[in-house]
């Protein structure tokens, strides 16, 4: 690296730096990114280091981020980081008095499973309150 131009230089492989090392990738730029140990690893106390496949943007109806998130999700876990992320459940508790009905809650995420073309580890399923105690 020594030896090399850089156009760009970022130091810190948090997900700022790496987020500015991908846009400048992106734009053509040659990019040095340092970080003192793996990508995210000393962040855990200002993030929760997920790996989100977007699901919070179908309420927004952004399909297109939606589909990016799924597909980088995918990359990461199946190829270019396998050894630092894997799966996590979540459950989303729903009440009586919510605003989106359980119906809608029920299509969105169906949604989200054609959209991320089942990739997800697995699909999505509801569970009862008493499944859940």
């Amino acid at each position: 690296m020594g030896r090399e131009t850089f156009d760009c230089l970022i130091v810190g492989g948090g997900i700022n730096g790496v987020a500015v090392a991908r846009d400048a990738v992106l734009r053509g730029m040659s990019v040095a990114l340092l970080e003192s140990n793996d990508l995210a690893s000393g962040t855990s106390s200002r993030s929760s280091k997920l790996i989100h496949g977007g699901v919070r943007y179908l309420e927004q109806g952004d399909i297109g981020l939606v589909l990016e998130a799924c597909r980088e999700r995918d990359l990461l876990r199946s190829k270019l980081a396998p050894h630092i992320v894997r799966a996590q459940r979540f459950v989303f508790p729903v009440y009586d008095d919510d605003a989106l009905p359980v119906w809608q809650l029920r299509a969105g995420l169906l949604l989200y499973d054609l959209l991320a073309a089942f990739r997800n580890v697995e699909s999505h399923h509801m569970l009862s309150a008493e499944e859940l105690s």
